[in-house]
C-alpha cells in the first residue's frame, strides 16, 4: 500500500474501542465473545488474522520485508472467579480466577455463567456482610477468598435450591467492568488491564490503515487468552519473529518509577531483565519523539514476554506499560498514557530492525552486538 499521510493515532476511536472491549466480559477461560469482536475489528480494519485452536489470534501486517519479523502483544483475559462450592445457606464460595485479592471482590456486581446458557446476576459479599447482625465482626473478619460469598439474585436460600436453578461447581464468574469515561481524561474501571493496552493496539494498526503506511518489516500483532493464568504467549508466536514487545499496566504506586500521564519502559519483572538493545532502542524513540516516558522495574509482575521465553523462543523481548493506579484492584488510568503508549509503538514499527543477524537463529561472534554497541539500527550490525 503506497503512504498517503502520515500515520496518527485517533484518541476518539481507542477510547471508543475500549470503552466496547470494558462491556465484554472475558475471564480467562471464557474468552470466546471478545475474541470474535476483536477479530470482526480487525476484519474492518482490513489486517489480515488467524486463531489458535482456543482464540488466541495472530493479526499480520505486512512489511517492506519479511524477516526478521517483530510482534506486539496484549492479551484479552481478565481476573475473575469460579464457583468453587454451593453452601447449605443458598451462597457461593469462590477461587479466583487470576491473582486478586477478596478485599477488591467485596461489593462486585457480577454475573454467573453456568451450563446450557445459564446467566444469573449476583454481588460478592463478606460472609459477615450486616453490621446489624454481626456488630464489629464486619470489620475483624480476615481478608481472604474464604471470608466472602457470591450472592445471587434468585429464590436461593439453600444448596437444593442452586441444584435446582442449575448452578455447578465450576461456573465461571465475570466481574462487572463498570466503565467510567470522565472528560479531564480519567477512566475508571475493572480490567483495564489489559483492555486498555488492546485498545492502544488496535489504535496504533488503524493508524497504519488508514494512513497507508508501509512499515519495514512484518509486524504481528498477538491478542493473548491467558495471560493473568500464566500462559500467555507461550504459543501463537511466528517462527521468524526476533523482536517481541508485551503491553501490559505498569503500577502507579509508592516506590514505583511508573509514569502515569506517559509510557513506561519495564527494565525488569518477576521473571528478570528485558532485552538490554530493545528496551534501550525504545527509550531512545521516546526522547526523540517527544514522549512522555519513564522506566521502572516491576518485583511481583510478569507478562506475556515471560511466557514467550518460557516456551523456548529465543527472542528479544521488552514491556512497555500504561501506567495503571490500583492494579488488580479499582482500576485507574488516564488518556494521556494510551495515547503515549500508542505513539511509541507507532513510531517502533515504523523503525528498521534492530539487527540483520537476527534473521537467522545462528550466527558468527563477527555480528554480534556488544551491549555497549552505539549502532542499535540495522546498518550497525550486519
Amino acid at each position: 500500500m503506497t503512504r498517503k499521510t502520515a500515520p496518527r493515532i485517533d484518541r476518539d476511536y481507542l477510547l471508543d474501542v475500549l470503552q466496547r472491549l470494558l462491556l465484554t466480559p472475558s475471564p480467562s477461560g471464557m474468552t470466546d465473545e471478545i475474541v470474535v469482536k476483536v477479530s470482526n475489528e480487525l476484519e474492518q480494519l482490513g489486517i489480515p488474522y488467524s486463531l489458535t485452536r482456543r482464540g488466541a489470534i495472530r493479526a499480520d501486517i505486512e512489511g517492506a520485508r519479511h524477516s526478521p519479523d517483530r510482534a506486539i502483544v496484549a492479551h484479552l483475559d481478565t481476573l475473575g472467579a469460579m464457583v468453587k462450592q454451593l453452601k447449605p445457606n443458598g451462597r457461593l464460595e469462590l477461587v479466583p480466577i487470576g491473582f486478586w485479592s477478596s478485599r477488591f471482590a467485596e461489593g462486585a456486581r457480577v454475573t454467573l455463567y453456568g451450563d446450557e446458557g445459564l446467566t444469573c446476576r449476583g454481588t460478592i459479599l463478606p460472609c459477615k456482610a450486616s453490621g446489624h447482625t454481626f456488630n464489629k465482626e464486619i470489620d475483624t473478619q480476615p481478608v481472604a477468598w474464604t471470608n466472602v460469598e457470591l450472592r445471587l439474585d434468585e429464590r436461593c436460600h439453600s444448596r437444593e435450591d442452586l441444584i435446582r436453578l442449575g448452578v455447578n461447581v465450576g461456573d465461571t464468574i465475570a466481574v462487572d467492568s463498570a466503565p467510567e469515561f470522565l472528560p479531564n481524561g480519567f477512566i475508571n474501571a475493572r480490567h483495564l488491564d489489559d483492555k486498555a493496552g488492546v485498545a492502544a493496539l488496535l489504535a496504533v494498526a488503524r493508524a497504519l490503515r488508514e494512513s497507508g503506511t508501509r512499515i519495514p518489516v512484518d509486524c504481528h500483532l498477538l491478542f493473548t487468552i491467558s495471560e493473568e493464568v500464566g500462559v500467555g504467549a507461550s504459543h501463537v508466536l511466528h517462527g521468524d519473529v526476533a523482536e517481541l514487545i508485551s503491553i501490559d499496566n505498569g503500577t502507579v504506586a509508592e516506590g514505583q518509577n511508573t509514569c502515569e500521564y506517559g509510557v513506561t519502559i519495564s527494565m525488569q519483572d518477576s521473571a528478570g531483565p528485558f532485552d538490554w538493545h530493545l528496551t534501550r532502542h525504545l527509550l531512545a524513540l521516546c526522547r526523540e519523539r517527544g514522549i512522555e516516558h519513564s522506566r521502572d522495574v516491576f518485583r511481583y509482575y510478569r507478562s506475556d514476554a515471560a511466557a514467550a521465553l518460557e516456551a523456548g523462543n529465543d527472542i528479544r523481548t521488552a514491556l512497555v506499560c500504561f501506567g495503571l493506579d490500583a492494579s488488580h484492584g479499582h482500576e485507574r488510568v488516564h488518556v494521556d498514557s494510551l495515547m503515549a503508549l500508542a505513539e511509541l509503538l507507532l513510531a517502533h514499527v515504523q523503525s528498521p530492525p534492530l539487527f540483520k543477524r537476527d534473521a537467522a537463529l545462528l550466527g558468527p561472534l563477527a555480528d554480534f552486538p556488544a551491549h555497549n554497541d552505539p549502532t542499535l539500527a540495522e546498518g550497525g550490525a550486519s
